[in-house]
């Protein structure tokens, strides 16, 4: 499965980096970018201006069709708001939302985020 993913402080990208697929960093050069294949967003929690290319990146062409699901890191200090973006993105384009890290996420965190993906995988693509 493809991540496309943001990186503000490395954190996401920290996240990323620990799985042996194939990933699609998002900046401002290529968040216009349409792609063909399936793939998750890994999000990390900013306010919507600083996430619009997450939003750009969805909805150019038909990427919106290929989207399976969203993942989210934040700061459980945040609370209520904690991982805001992912959820929102979840709600917005009607995809699971898959987990929920802090920070660069654990290996616990990415062994949940292997099998979430795997049951999309048994679940059918769409």
């Amino acid at each position: 499965m493809l991540l496309v993913y943001m990186s503000l402080t490395g954190q996401t990208r920290k996240f990323i980096d620990k799985f042996d697929w194939p990933s699609l960093e998002l900046t401002p050069d290529n968040a216009f970018t349409e792609i063909h294949e399936p793939y998750v967003i890994v999000a990390p929690t900013y306010e919507r201006e600083v996430t619009d290319i997450l939003f750009d990146f969805i909805e150019t062409g038909n990427n919106a069709s290929y989207l399976q699901g969203v993942a989210g890191g934040g700061n459980r200090n945040f609370n209520t708001l904690f991982c805001f973006t992912a959820k929102d993105i979840a709600e917005e384009f009607n995809v699971p939302l898959l987990h929920v890290f802090e920070f660069q996420g654990s290996d616990n965190d990415v062994n949940i985020m292997k099998e979430q993906v795997a049951c999309l995988g048994q679940a059918g693509i769409k």
